[in-house]
């Protein structure tokens, strides 16, 4: 789902859609066109940013950033093989084990594993992140559906329950971690999803209301 306007629901004089999805189609044929330089870069800034968190020092990795070191040392694993160290980090512990950022929360898992949902360690600017990745939705479809900044679509959005983890951390579904974020209550303005109901609606706790 994009980014959805302001509460205003209102344009700036400025504002100007078709540049807009230019810009962002431009930006997709941008990292699509080079994706294999793409990854590179981000995987040799996530391990820089990195080098010295608790888990890539464990493997031995020693501040490497290239892809070629990272594929021979790193395992592939599964969610079983690093629980122990998010198990710490919902336990309080605020050492950089997996990221040397601060966790600001914990995005859950829609699937369980063993009767339980699975918790991945998230941190503050992964929200910008997922917020562009929304907003790249409706300017392709644009292509192919004309007049879709035209009138209104049916959305149902709401949120889940969260959880308080030991560590003082909540614990919640993706979307409902967007919603609850500024990154959404304060959102540009945005015509493909000019939303007839107010921001208390959608964050209403009881989902039959809102």
């Amino acid at each position: 789902m994009p980014e959805a306007p302001k509460n205003t629901h209102k344009p700036t004089t400025d504002y100007n859609l078709e540049l807009k999805n230019k810009k962002i189609l431009q930006f997709i044929e941008d990292v699509t066109s080079n994706a294999d330089e793409v990854q590179k870069k981000v995987l040799e800034e996530i391990l820089s940013g990195n080098a010295h968190v608790e888990y890539l020092q464990t493997h031995g990795l020693n501040g490497h950033t290239d892809r070629e070191t990272f594929k021979t040392i790193m395992p592939v694993i599964t969610y079983e093989d690093i629980q122990p160290y998010v198990d710490r980090i919902v336990n309080g512990d605020t050492s950089p084990i997996l990221s040397s950022h601060p966790i600001s929360e914990f995005l859950t898992s829609s699937g369980t594993s063993g009767g339980e949902r699975k918790l991945m360690p998230t941190i503050e600017e992964e929200l910008g992140r997922r917020s562009l990745l929304y907003s790249l939705l409706m300017p392709v479809m644009s292509q192919f559906v004309p007049g879709l900044d035209k009138g209104k679509g049916m959305y149902f959005l709401f949120i889940k329950s969260e959880a308080k983890t030991p560590s003082g951390l909540v614990a919640r579904p993706v979307l409902t971690s967007y919603y609850k974020s500024t990154h959404f209550k304060d959102r540009p303005y945005d015509p493909y999803t000019n939303y007839t109901s107010p921001n208390e609606t959608i964050l209403c706790p009881d989902s039959y209301q809102s």
